[in-house]
């Protein structure tokens, strides 16, 4: 079974993404914060992020970077912003 980290500063946004991948076999684990996930990925072992970008306190684009310091696990950047740049960016 694939372990996902789901970060989003949103409790029904992670809600609903856990209801719908566990209903489709992956385990998943939720983090409301960048700090608890980059915590998190430190000390577990995941098969994929999910990160938000629009978070408060630290963005996800800062949590990629600092999540790119030290693992190579893939992240799929989850984002409201449609901006071409934006798209680039991440």
């Amino acid at each position: 079974m694939k372990n996902i980290l789901l970060i989003d500063d949103e409790p029904r946004m992670l809600d609903l993404l856990q209801l719908y991948l566990e209903g489709d076999s992956y385990h998943c684990e939720k983090a409301n914060d960048g700090v608890k996930a980059i915590e998190r990925l430190r000390h577990e072992k995941f098969d994929l992020v999910l990160l938000d970008v629009m978070m408060p306190v630290m963005d996800g684009w800062e949590v990629c970077k600092k999540i790119r310091e030290f693992d190579n696990t893939p992240i799929i950047m989850l984002t409201a912003l449609n901006q071409n740049n934006d798209m680039i960016f991440g």
